[in-house]
């Protein structure tokens, strides 16, 4: 791993990024690692956000017992004085690039796997099923409905997001202006998850 110092206006920019993606001012030294890409685990940028600290540039406080890092007034101006600083991908860029991969990836496989419940569930209406079987059928209708649901928001509903500002999931489409209150709601409720492939797994 390289030793040389990183620019101490990268570390301003990063923890910038940070507090402006997580929505708070005070941003935790784990946070600040990934915004500069690197392990969490790291120690190499550490006495240079202690000594921006010292500095004034920087400022401490705490929450849960875990000590955050804002800029202060002093730390914004010299960040303008910088210019323009690039840093690495953002990690809700990083979460939106692999997301959106992985349901290309997987997409067809969940179209085909709701078609065969599809028709597992249209023998069904023989009569000859259980209301045991409807039950169980229910469930995996749903899981199987709302896997593909999320991977086709994914691939072609979720925006690539921007650094400006903070990408959180608010449960919204743009459509949504043409529904009623209760419905929306509803909708809401529904979308809720939808961008975490974790749920994509079998069994979950």
């Amino acid at each position: 791993m390289s030793t040389t110092p990183m620019p101490d206006a990268m570390i301003l920019a990063a923890i910038e990024r940070a507090a402006l993606h997580g929505g708070r001012p005070g941003v935790p030294a784990w946070i600040i690692l990934e915004h500069l890409g690197l392990p969490r685990r790291t120690r190499r940028v550490r006495p240079q956000i202690r000594a921006l600290t010292d500095a004034g540039a920087l400022a401490t406080s705490r929450a849960h017992g875990v000590e955050l890092w804002s800029l202060t007034a002093g730390g914004r101006r010299q960040l303008r004085r910088a210019g323009s600083v690039e840093l690495p991908e953002s990690p809700q860029h990083q979460a939106w690039r692999a997301a959106r991969a992985l349901a290309e990836w997987e997409i067809e496989q969940f179209r085909s796997a709701m078609a065969d419940v599809l028709t597992e569930a249209t023998a069904l209406l023989d009569g000859s099923g259980s209301s045991d079987g409807w039950f169980e059928m229910a469930d995996r209708l749903r899981k199987a409905a709302w896997r593909l649901g999320s991977a086709t928001y994914c691939l072609l509903q979720w925006s690539e997001p921007t650094d400006d500002r903070a990408d959180i999931d608010d449960h919204s489409m743009a459509s949504d202006v043409l529904l009623g209150d209760e419905e929306r709601a509803r909708c809401s409720h529904r979308r809720s998850g939808r961008r975490n492939t974790n749920l994509w797994r079998d069994g979950e």
